[in-house]
């Protein structure tokens, strides 16, 4: 099933993101991992891609396997960063053999030590979303950022780079994880009134590790609400606290989305069947 088809005849959606192993040493237990959450029966879930491409095999066979032995449809994300037109359109095909409708396309994150971007087949990722609506009649997503890309001077030019992405063919959208909801409330009435209106997913992680929360600042310049800091500063070094208290919050953003009318919830669940199955327990009248 596509996801724009869930999204238009499903409310409230809940969905989970996993991601591949980076060797095949790990894969039985990622593979393990990520089975455990498709049996809490999501509405979807997603499998991420690693950089320049270095997991697409593992992608395809994760998200094959989730659709084909649990019937959870399934999104493949697919980056284009350093790619060949050759190699984005090798892993179309390999997709449409593994009857998978859905991609999330992303530019992804820039290799360290690739100055010379001038042989690269893709810049951008609108660029990605135009080869792939012309390859096959995929359901194409693409991300967005609440609190405006970090490459971005300005939320503005952020969000007129989001239309190009809409343009060029995006279904629907799915957000960075935010931790505060009136920036995702801003962010959503700004990019309707830029003429945005695919639906947009919220992306929500419960941070379950004090030192987990470094890094997703280091990375994104997230920001953090006084009272998550809080929470973080006072659980943090109790790993079994910061783990409850951490799916708390998440709970609590995500009833406050539903609440509002959003009507769709995407969850970092970072592999953890566990924390998944708590979100979905605490959601279990809800959703």
């Amino acid at each position: 099933m596509k996801v724009s088809e869930i999204l238009k005849n499903k409310h409230p959606v809940l969905s989970f993101e996993v991601f591949p192993p980076k060797t095949s040493d790990s894969f039985e237990s990622v593979k393990s991992a990520t089975e455990k959450i498709a049996q809490l029966h999501p509405d979807f879930m997603s499998v991420t891609y690693g950089a320049g491409g270095g997991t697409s095999a593992y992608t395809l066979s994760i998200a094959e396997n989730l659709k084909n032995q649990y019937n959870v449809t399934t999104v493949a994300h697919l980056t284009c960063v350093s790619s060949t037109k050759e190699a984005v359109g090798n892993q179309l095909q390999k997709l449409k053999e593994a009857k998978i409708e859905n991609i999330l396309a992303l530019r992804g994150d820039i290799p360290e030590g690739l100055e010379d971007r001038s042989q690269w087949s893709y810049h951008y990722a609108n660029e990605l979303i135009t080869d792939i609506k012309a390859a096959g009649d995929f359901c194409i997503g693409g991300a967005c950022y609440p609190e405006g890309h970090v490459e971005s001077e300005t939320v503005a030019e952020d969000i007129r780079h989001l239309k190009q992405k809409v343009d060029a063919g995006c279904d629907f959208l799915t957000t960075q994880m935010f931790f505060d909801n009136n920036v995702f409330y801003n962010f959503l009435y700004k990019i309707r009134e830029a003429g945005i209106t695919v639906p947009v997913i919220a992306g929500i992680m419960p941070v379950t590790n004090g030192k987990q929360i470094k890094r997703i600042c280091q990375l994104s310049g997230t920001y953090l609400p006084q009272r998550f800091k809080q929470i973080v500063d006072t659980f943090g070094s109790n790993p079994d606290a910061m783990k409850q208290a951490g799916i708390a919050y998440a709970t609590e953003q995500i009833i406050d989305l539903y609440a509002n009318g959003i009507p769709a919830v995407h969850v970092y669940s970072m592999n953890k069947p566990e924390v998944a199955a708590k979100i979905k327990e605490n959601l279990s009248c809800i959703i």
